[in-house]
């Protein structure tokens, strides 16, 4: 069969799905998680349609799988009571709770978790359209992110159960909690990203305030139920509605402590700029992105060409690390040219259930349009799709287009296209590369590709200063998950790694005093009675 026949056939009937990756049923969610309740919910819906299309007498046709509640921002300001009240103050039973027990609450949620894993993970499946390996691969990561979050705070635990003494003053430094946090998702790791930070942001002590992102929301019904029973009452929240319908009053009511949000960078600072005390509000964002490859002369051409498939067509290019712009020495733009081409056409294409499985359909509904805006733009301005049957689409699939020569004047050479298409530009002079990254107002990581010392020595030290990671003949990656993971410019703010992400949602506090014989008279009894959650020298296993 030719392309255009397996193209135009690459959506089965809904007869034809496997039954081994159907839901048991339409997922229509009547309820949500608040204030430690799950609350009935009989206003208006929003339903869910998969990327995965299935064949119609009218074309593919989105797949409907459920609904969820679109609640307003009366129901969002009764979640942020709640949230509130649950902290009070620094007060509540979860912020003032020792660190082995809120430990505690979070590995039996953990277990709930696992029991939730089929479900999930075809939800993953069917609400993005990310292959079934790579959603259990995502459930399982996250599982593992927070077994490591736990490990790290039982080490931060135990150098901190000590007194430091210095200059006739002991005192005990331990992290405390900041307060409500609002945590927001992104839809490419819907899952894993977001417990990123709502994890660490619980586990340290805080209340929370969770919306699901737009597309991945149906996933996170199943463990509400979890979230309640692990949980004291309106410590975790899970609100619904439009985002520029409830998030804005959230803001301006100035009970937000901290803005956690992996998305837009227009989002965050419009959102940071609706909070009337800026200076009580912390922001842990992760943001925009343009990753860029330089591949010189001095590349191992094949290698370079293996990393960037990956690094751009992973998830179609879906991720904030991708590796978003290529540029290439003109010497051997060619060669390498060929070589992704080739590399492309051999990927597999189709479902998400699909053994094997590269390129699947896309879930934001627009994307296919923008996608091709990007294209004509680049055409108009010079360049051309060089790869067989780049940019070529049928419902939600978009076979991914390798765009080449890109130049300053084409979309594509500024805006994070966030799907696959790889647009490679020229260049005959390395200073060139790091003008295009000084320029950028990105300043996540870059990928640079060559055998030379000097040359990546070269590139190194100016590049460390305008991104947060440079990766030598590899891929742009956010892992491991103990590297820290942060932007410059409007990428990030704060830093994310398992060891990080505990510190960004917490704050360091300490009980100090002169070590006269009443005052170690009066501690040693708090510390032997076991009074205090805070002053305390015990060591957790």
């Amino acid at each position: 069969m030719d392309f255009d026949s397996t193209l135009k056939n690459i959506f089965v009937n809904e007869n034809e799905i496997p039954d081994e990756f159907r839901l048991p049923a339409l997922i229509h969610q009547r309820e949500y998680l608040s204030n430690g309740e799950m609350k009935i919910w009989t206003g208006p819906v929003h339903e869910v349609y998969s990327p995965v299309c299935v064949q119609t007498a009218d074309g593919p046709q989105r797949l409907l799988i459920g609904s969820y509640p679109v609640c307003t921002a009366a129901e969002a300001g009764e979640s942020l009571d709640a949230a509130v009240a649950a902290y009070n103050n620094g007060r509540g039973e979860w912020p003032t709770m020792s660190v082995a027990e809120r430990i505690q609450c979070v590995e039996k949620f953990t277990g709930k978790m696992i029991e939730q894993k089929d479900i999930i993970v075809k939800l993953i499946m069917w609400e993005i359209g990310k292959s079934i390996a790579d959603s259990a691969k995502e459930f399982d990561r996250t599982i593992e992110y927070i077994y490591a979050t736990i490990d790290s705070l039982k080490n931060l635990d135990r150098d901190s159960s000590r007194f430091e003494i210095v200059d006739g003053i002991a005192a005990q430094v331990r992290r405390s909690p900041l307060g409500v946090v609002l945590c927001m998702g992104p839809f490419n790791y819907p899952l894993n990203e977001t417990f990123t930070t709502l994890i660490p942001a619980l586990i340290m002590g805080n209340t929370i305030l969770f919306k699901p992102p737009k597309f991945g929301t149906l996933l996170h019904y199943p463990l509400q139920e979890a979230f309640r029973d692990s949980f004291p009452k309106g410590v975790v929240n899970v609100i619904y509605g439009r985002g520029n319908a409830i998030v804005p009053g959230l803001m301006q009511s100035g009970k937000i402590n901290v803005l956690t949000l992996i998305g837009s960078s227009k989002v965050a600072n419009e959102l940071k700029k609706s909070h009337p005390k800026v200076n009580r509000l912390r922001a842990v964002l992760g943001l925009d992105a343009k990753n860029a490859a330089i591949v010189t002369p001095n590349a191992d051409i094949s290698l370079a060409v293996k990393e960037i498939i990956t690094g751009s067509l992973s998830f179609n290019g879906q991720r904030c690390t991708a590796l978003k712009i290529v540029l290439v020495h003109s010497s051997i733009a060619d060669e390498l040219l060929a070589q992704l081409s080739a590399e492309i056409a051999k990927l597999k294409f189709g479902m998400p259930w699909e053994k094997g499985v590269a390129l699947t359909p896309l879930p934001e509904t627009n994307k296919i349009e923008y996608l091709n805006e990007c294209i004509s733009d680049a055409i108009a301005n010079g360049a051309e799709i060089v790869n067989e049957n780049g940019g070529k689409s049928e419902g939600s699939f978009f076979y991914p287009a390798v765009v080449y020569p890109v130049n300053d004047k084409m979309k594509l050479y500024y805006e994070e296209q966030f799907g696959p298409i790889v647009p490679v530009v020229p260049f005959d002079d390395l200073e060139e590369t790091i003008e295009y990254l000084i320029e950028s107002t990105h300043g996540q990581q870059v990928s640079i590709f060559s055998n030379d010392a000097d040359e990546v020595a070269s590139l190194i030290d100016p590049l460390v200063n305008q991104v947060s990671r440079v990766n030598i003949n590899s891929q742009c990656q956010r892992g491991p998950d103990v590297f820290p993971f942060t932007g410059r410019k409007d990428s990030a703010e704060g830093t994310l790694s398992v060891p990080d992400a505990i510190r960004a949602f917490s704050i360091r506090s300490l009980v100090a005093f002169k070590m006269n014989d009443a005052n170690k008279q009066l501690i040693n009894e708090i510390v032997h009675e076991d009074s205090s959650n805070f002053l305390s020298t015990k060591f957790i296993f």
